[in-house]
């Protein structure tokens, strides 16, 4: 019996190059039949708006839509669809329960599916994780 690979990502900034490599590995790590969660906290709980679109860092800013362009091109869908992906690919994504209270996001604010959970629940999930990774 092959069991199955765990892993845990924990996502703390809300810019779109944060928001595209945690959903680019979990995308890719659920296709691959791994169980993917990924735990939003802190600014990265940005991510998770649907009315939202990320933006580059600082200056960079000015160039997020010639950067999706360019992802585009080379076949790369934009970060709402790879958030849509990671969804219908069973990726579990999680908003931090006290983040949301912190920057009072609700849960209507969030793309549908996204489940809430506290550090203690995911610490739960991360602990038995084969590999964790941050991104932030």
């Amino acid at each position: 019996m092959v069991e199955t690979k765990k892993i845990a990502i924990v996502v703390s900034e809300g810019t779109f190059d944060k928001g595209m490599m945690s959903m680019m590995i979990a995308n890719t790590a659920a296709s691959m039949g791994m169980e993917v969660h990924i735990f939003h906290t802190f600014f990265g709980l940005n991510l998770l708006k649907k009315s939202k679109s990320p933006k580059l860092a600082g200056m960079f800013r000015l160039f997020t839509g010639s950067f999706v362009k360019k992802m585009k091109k080379i076949g790369v869908d934009n970060y709402s669809e790879q958030m849509k992906m990671a969804l219908d690919l069973g990726v579990n994504i999680y908003a931090c329960n006290t983040t949301l209270a912190l920057l009072g996001v609700k849960k209507e604010d969030m793309y549908d599916g996204v489940k809430i959970l506290g550090a203690a629940g995911f610490l739960d999930i991360a602990v038995d994780a084969d590999s964790t990774m941050f991104i932030g």
